[in-house]
């Protein structure tokens, strides 16, 4: 079956769309970053979105297209704790129903906030059970609409909206962007930034950034096909583990990416670290992960460069938070 791609155009007009519902989140800069990466960066933070990360934007697209009809029966989502906020949140602002399938490990602050926001939580185990077939199935009995995580084309355009506005807020301080490093778990937010900056910042290479053991978009990207990550591979980066690139995401991804970062948990907490020290900004691990690999492992040809840099997520445990700043993990 031909997949359906989004195009810079559903970028352009979920922009539009989503407007009312979004914040434009802010750039930092800091003269002690860039001197550790050895680059000029511009950090977008996307962890002080509406419930903590990109992932509103996506959900409230694709919502928001819903026919009114339909709207009664409500939607069911699987997500580790980002997109299951973003649903929750776009749903209860819409009226409708929300039933998100979340790991029985997913953070407690990242099921508090699906709760608070009035949808219902089914817990799995993600080690034994799919979350893909549980929610399908109860979607299936209650003749909702299922909301993928990441690989739906107008995910994929919600999404990208975070590059359109990044360029935007880039040419409105005259600076160029010569790269631009985001996390990737399912390639939602990594190929709706390649849509979005094909139009506004076409010569920005775009690099993926990932957690070892959890490399699935760089290996994919130099084998040239979909590479999957190996069973039971653990990081504490939650919010990015995923097996392996979706189909559409890959599809779109795959045309612009020029490669990808790896880092260590290690890096990951102490980008943590950095960031609330030197940015004053609450960022989770898979959050923190591009910014990780800008300072620790950035490419050979960003050296010198200016590099945007993407915190995807701020929702992490208060507990786990305290060891990283304590530097207890």
């Amino acid at each position: 079956m031909k997949l359906k791609l989004p195009t810079r155009s559903d970028v352009t007009a979920a922009a539009k769309r989503i407007k009312p519902y979004v914040y434009e989140t802010p750039i930092f800069r800091s003269r002690v970053l860039d001197e550790i990466a050895g680059a000029n960066l511009i950090i977008k933070a996307e962890c002080l979105q509406q419930t903590g990360s990109f992932k509103l934007r996506g959900a409230t697209n694709r919502l928001l297209q819903i026919p009114e009809k339909k709207r009664a029966a409500g939607v069911v989502a699987f997500s580790s704790g980002n997109h299951a906020q973003g649903v929750a949140r776009a749903a209860k602002r819409l009226g409708m129903p929300a039933l998100i399938v979340m790991p029985t490990d997913a953070p407690q602050v990242k099921t508090d906030g699906v709760k608070a926001d009035g949808a219902e939580v089914y817990l799995y185990d993600r080690n034994s059970e799919s979350r893909e077939e549980i929610a399908a199935e109860i979607a299936r009995k209650r003749g909702a609409i299922l909301v993928p995580s990441f690989d739906d084309p107008m995910i994929v355009a919600g999404q990208g909206t975070v590059g359109l506005e990044f360029a935007a807020q880039a040419k409105a301080h005259d600076i160029e962007l010569d790269h631009l490093i985001c996390c990737a778990g399912g390639g939602g937010l990594i190929s709706g930034i390649c849509l979005g900056l094909s139009g506004q910042s076409p010569d920005t290479q775009v690099w993926t950034a990932e957690p070892e053991g959890h490399d699935d978009w760089k290996r994919s990207l130099e084998a040239k096909t979909i590479v999957s990550n190996a069973p039971g591979t653990r990081s504490i980066c939650d919010a990015i583990l995923t097996p392996r690139p979706g189909d559409i995401t890959w599809a779109v991804g795959s045309q612009y990416l020029v490669g990808g970062c790896v880092v260590t948990d290690e890096h990951a907490y102490e980008a943590m670290r950095l960031a609330f020290r030197q940015l004053r900004v609450v960022v989770e691990p898979g959050g923190a992960v591009a910014l990780a690999s800008a300072l620790f492992r950035l490419p050979e040809t960003a050296k010198g460069k200016t590099v945007g840099v993407v915190l995807t997520g701020g929702n992490v445990d208060s507990r786990l938070y305290a060891k990283v700043l304590s530097r207890e993990v």
